[in-house]
């Protein structure tokens, strides 16, 4: 994959001349993506540590109420220390254009990784479930509730994923935003309960994790596509479609499915499954191999992804003059 300048990958956009320069201090190198509550740029510390940055939107930044539930889940996030979370950096709660900075991920999502490459294998699958399950450990430890676990917010590094966007959601939910149809979390991903707008716990995140392990392990989510009502009635009503599910991960996403947040699996639950799984044993480890070929070489061509350019080459200072 070859590198443009200030690493800005194809799949990447340029700045637009609309976006913004610098943000919080922060140099805007290239735009990562957007989604319901901002933008989200590359940056880079002044040591040169790439980040990614979200700008939140104006219609949430115009709204008090957002604002000071922005600020607590801000809070709350930056006591999260997960080694599969990407760690808050910064912030800019009470800028005219709040913001919050977490050390970037140079690697695809699994939503982009199946797309591409369609479903993974059961060990990867497993080894993901894991992973994923101890990032929730560190979510849920700090209060926190991610209320958004889907593909696109999960990340793939060479040593395992990363979760992104925990718990900044429900800084969304006050009546203001709510009120104009903004739901927050994606239907197809969402727990019955908080499809009913009832109150979310650390299970309603383990729904959302059995409904991503069915979707990176048979290519489709368990509840189906098309319109955000038809999935929430599916969630809510009816029982997943396991169909393209392997024979050895159906027992685990079932458990995860449940439609009583009583009846699925704690985190620590999730992980000791693993542990005890055939196609993983007690060391499940993130090695070598742990990805199919062509997803570890996209992995690994994204590590050099956001490399900025060359500096000059190094001239040594001129010797000083002999000691007199």
């Amino acid at each position: 994959m070859s590198v443009q300048p200030y690493g800005v990958q194809p799949a990447h956009q340029a700045l637009s001349a609309d976006d913004p320069r610098e943000i919080g201090g922060y140099r805007l190198h290239a735009r990562l993506g957007s989604g319901g509550m901002g933008e989200v740029y590359l940056a880079h510390t002044p040591g040169g540590r790439p980040i990614a940055l979200k700008a939140i939107r104006r219609e949430f930044a115009a709204d008090p109420a957002f604002r000071e539930r922005f600020a607590r889940e801000v809070a709350s996030a930056r006591r999260i220390h997960g080694l599969f979370t990407a760690q808050v950096v910064d912030f800019g709660v009470d800028e005219r254009t709040p913001w919050l900075a977490t050390a970037y991920v140079p690697g695809p999502s699994l939503d982009e990784v199946v797309r591409r490459h369609g479903p993974l294998p059961v060990r990867t699958v497993l080894l993901l479930v894991a992973g994923i399950a101890e990032a929730l450990q560190a979510i849920h430890g700090a209060g926190v509730v991610h209320r958004d676990l889907k593909p696109a917010n999960v990340l793939l590094a060479g040593d395992g994923p990363r979760v992104i966007d925990f718990g900044i959601a429900h800084a969304a939910g006050s009546a203001a935003l709510t009120g104009t149809g903004l739901r927050i979390g994606t239907a197809a991903f969402m727990a019955p309960e908080q499809a009913l707008g009832r109150p979310v716990t650390p299970a309603t995140d383990v729904f959302a994790l059995g409904a991503l392990t069915a979707y990176v392990a048979g290519g489709q989510p368990p509840f189906g596509g098309g319109p955000e009502s038809t999935a929430l009635y599916r969630v809510v009503h009816e029982h997943p479609d396991l169909s393209r599910v392997p024979a050895e991960l159906e027992q685990l996403v079932r458990w995860c499915l449940a439609k009583e947040p009583a009846d699925r699996p704690t985190t620590a639950e999730l992980i000791g499954y693993v542990h005890a799984h055939p196609g993983v044993g007690p060391r499940p480890e993130f090695t070598e191999g742990w990805l199919p070929r062509p997803v570890r070489e996209e992995v690994g061509a994204g590590r050099d992804a956001v490399r900025p350019a060359a500096p000059a080459p190094y001239a040594p200072p001129a010797a000083p003059a002999p000691y007199a």
